[in-house]
């Protein structure tokens, strides 16, 4: 079965990577779907956040992983991949309430796509990319947030 985790991953964080893992563990077949345009200006180009997402991925070894981009509307990507699942993470209630009725919209507009929703890991449920970027922004410490590869990245967007 194969399942979507689509997002801007800008840039990707560790609570992003335990979402991740843990779909690789439940699904045989997990397509990390990249925005490519959005309302959203990530400071990230879509190759970097591409390679980012990869080098994380190589380096927990998970094969079934795969790294994709789409443009428009999520569902039309879900159809083109002739996937019926999307995943997505859950950090608390605010987040909730919005991709409950982001996921109604979705099944208004594919009909028999399910949305499963992840909560994040405890340790990671205060990590947002915005605030990595906020954080980063301010030279300040993110290594608790981001692997290795992802941190030396945005030190270097952030020229520090």
């Amino acid at each position: 079965m194969k399942v979507i985790y689509p997002g801007t991953f800008d840039p990707p964080t560790f609570g992003h990577l335990d979402i991740i893992k843990r779909l690789s563990q439940m699904f045989d077949e997990v397509v990390v779907a990249l925005l490519i345009n959005g309302n959203k200006n990530p400071i990230f180009t879509l190759d970097e956040r591409i390679e980012m997402i990869k080098s994380d991925v190589e380096d927990h070894n998970l094969k079934n992983v795969t790294i994709k981009t789409f443009d428009g509307l999520m569902v039309n990507f879900a159809k083109e991949e002739n996937a019926h699942i999307i995943a997505r993470g859950l950090r608390g209630m605010a987040d909730y309430e919005y991709e409950r009725n982001l996921a109604r919209v979705n099944e208004a507009l594919f009909k028999g796509l399910e949305t499963v929703y992840l909560l994040s890991n405890p340790d990671y449920s205060h990590i947002s990319s915005s605030m990595v970027k906020e954080v980063a922004s301010f030279e300040g410490d993110i290594s608790s947030f981001v692997s290795a590869d992802v941190e030396r990245k945005m030190k270097e967007k952030f020229n520090y």
